[in-house]
């Protein structure tokens, strides 16, 4: 029989609740008006198929919504100049930035006005850095490990802002606070790392200890479930990334004593329940 011990802080964190509240709302309002979201509110595929089947358009570029609609902006924010015009177009805007990530951007506005450079560790691809990135001057350095920041050619005349995508390792963070401290560099360090995403990270890790395999439940193109299963694997524990049930290696798991499930923060309670039902059954 296994035993399958579940994390009290897998699923949808605050952010994420707040945006699906806000886009619920506003269909439940307007039904015959069309809605747009400007890329994918949440980094999870089957809540967005389920809004799909609403009608809910996802738009790939802001110029996809047109004058006069409705847009929501996702949870990992936009870029400051992409909202500005989109409200200059006269689109009815209504932000469901995550209250984290638009602090973390207001902090970085706040902290390079005095000509600070930001150095920012976060993925370059993701969708909240983009936005991060347009809240500071010109001329950041973005890095997404020690050795990315070791690598940069920092001005000892220089003064700088250190800040993180919201999702990001908390441990490597850290590292990163005391090598440009060893530097002597002029910086300050914004607390920027969302107390959700330390708090899952933290009860992987210790998890981790306990179970002989764990299963993370969620999207591939989430960043925050990509680092649980990063820092589970860092911990020495073996580490399966599903999306869904279909994906478990259930031979694989069947000789296992105990298991450890945990989800990202864009992963919905019935995904969760699903697999651990699947679990508990073999």
């Amino acid at each position: 029989m296994v035993e399958v011990i579940r994390a009290k802080t897998a699923g949808f964190c605050m952010g994420v609740d707040l945006a699906l509240n806000k886009l619920d709302s506003l269909i439940e309002k307007d039904e015959d008006r069309k809605i747009y979201i400007l890329g994918p509110i949440i980094h999870n595929p089957q809540v967005l198929e389920d809004y799909e089947k609403q009608g809910v358009v996802t738009a790939k570029t802001p110029e996809e919504v047109p004058d006069g609609a409705y847009v929501v902006i996702r949870a990992h924010g936009i870029p400051k100049a992409v909202e500005e015009d989109l409200r200059k177009r006269g689109v009815n805007v209504i932000d469901a930035t995550c209250p984290k990530v638009k602090k973390a951007q207001l902090l970085i506005q706040r902290n390079t006005e005095d000509d600070r450079v930001l150095l920012l560790y976060g993925e370059d691809s993701h969708p909240e850095v983009k936005g991060l990135l347009s809240y500071g001057p010109a001329g950041p350095h973005l890095f997404d490990s020690l050795e990315e920041l070791q690598a940069i050619n920092l001005d000892p005349n220089q003064k700088y802002c250190l800040a993180a995508q919201t999702t990001q390792d908390r441990a490597v963070y850290e590292d990163c606070i005391n090598y440009l401290e060893s530097k002597g560099i002029d910086f300050v360090t914004l607390k920027t790392i969302c107390d959700a995403t330390r708090q899952r990270q933290d009860e992987a890790i210790k998890l981790s200890g306990e179970v002989d395999h764990m299963i993370v439940v969620g999207g591939r193109i989430s960043g925050n479930t990509r680092r649980l299963v990063q820092v589970v694997e860092t911990a020495g524990t073996k580490c399966t990334h599903v999306e869904i049930a279909d994906e478990l290696p259930l031979e694989g798991l069947r000789d296992m004593k105990k298991i450890g499930l945990t989800a990202g923060a864009s992963t919905p309670k019935r995904l969760v329940d699903s697999i651990q039902q699947i679990l508990e059954d073999l």
